[in-house]
């Protein structure tokens, strides 16, 4: 385990959006207006690498795909499932992904156990089968902090970049070296306590790039529930769907220019103009 300088921040939960503040010259036309004005996602398939997703709940709607990853001959491999949840995480992350993108295609591949777990084989199918299928938005709300995992995600990781495949993920809740929110090639995610589900801000001081709404997130639950959940898992789908807005106004966007949209659109940057 490894434990960062205190500069380093994980989330922004002892501090305010203008703590922060950045300015950024240059960029007047990169607004929000222009990045995702009017977007609500259209045409842009989202995958969600979790416990699986609940279909029919009432703040979901229906999945245009339900997998999961099971163990075949001790080799793991990606079989269709059905529409299903086990513990209610995914659901939570599609909730809110469907919330800020309410007409992407959603999909699901099940990696979890019922009690919230899984291993880093699975995490390591499950995301390169993802990739593999060329959903342009992946939410990872998980990471793992075993380092032999490491290499194989991070090529992983790489490899959707190149294919402009957009993997956002959650850092981790606690000050703990894990993957792949840390790697350059995916789009990281740590929490605010801001009360307000559509501010994203950039961090200005690594490891994570953006915080968005991680404290007492509306969120849906299992059996068409609702609940409110806190985390770095719950913050992250804020920015995928946000990126599915992002991406169903301007199609053709490499990962890097989607990260420099969001940044340069992030509330603390556009402020500070």
């Amino acid at each position: 385990m490894t434990t960062p300088a205190a500069a380093l921040t994980w989330n922004l939960l002892d501090r305010r959006p203008q703590d922060i503040a950045i300015a950024a010259a240059g960029a007047e036309r990169i607004t929000p207006a222009w990045a995702f004005g009017g977007a609500d996602g259209a045409g842009v398939r989202v995958c969600l690498v979790d416990s699986g997703v609940e279909a029919g709940h009432p703040l979901i709607g229906g999945l245009a795909g339900s997998h999961a990853v099971v163990l075949r001959g001790g080799e793991a491999t990606v079989v269709p499932v059905p529409a299903e949840d086990i513990c209610g995480h995914g659901t939570a992350c599609a909730g809110i992904v469907r919330q800020v993108a309410p007409a992407c295609e959603l999909h699901s591949v099940r990696i979890l156990g019922g009690n919230g777990s899984g291993s880093g084989e699975a995490l390591l199918a499950g995301l390169g089968w993802a990739i593999d299928q060329g959903f342009d938005v992946i939410n990872l709300s998980l990471s793992t902090s075993r380092p032999q995992f490491s290499q194989g995600l991070r090529e992983l990781a790489d490899r959707a970049y190149f294919r402009r495949s957009v993997i956002v993920a959650s850092a981790h809740n606690a000050r703990v070296e894990s993957f792949p929110w840390r790697f350059s090639s995916v789009v990281s995610v740590g929490s605010h306590a801001e009360d307000d589900s559509s501010l994203v801000l950039y961090n200005p001081t690594p490891p994570v790039e953006f915080f968005a709404r991680g404290q007492a997130v509306p969120v849906a639950a299992l059996n068409g529930g609702s609940t409110r959940n806190t985390g770095n898992s719950f913050a992250a789908p804020h920015v995928a769907g946000l990126s599915a807005l992002i991406l169903s106004k301007h199609r053709d966007l490499t990962t890097f220019e989607l990260k420099t949209i969001l940044y340069l659109t992030a509330a603390n940057v556009r402020g500070a103009r």
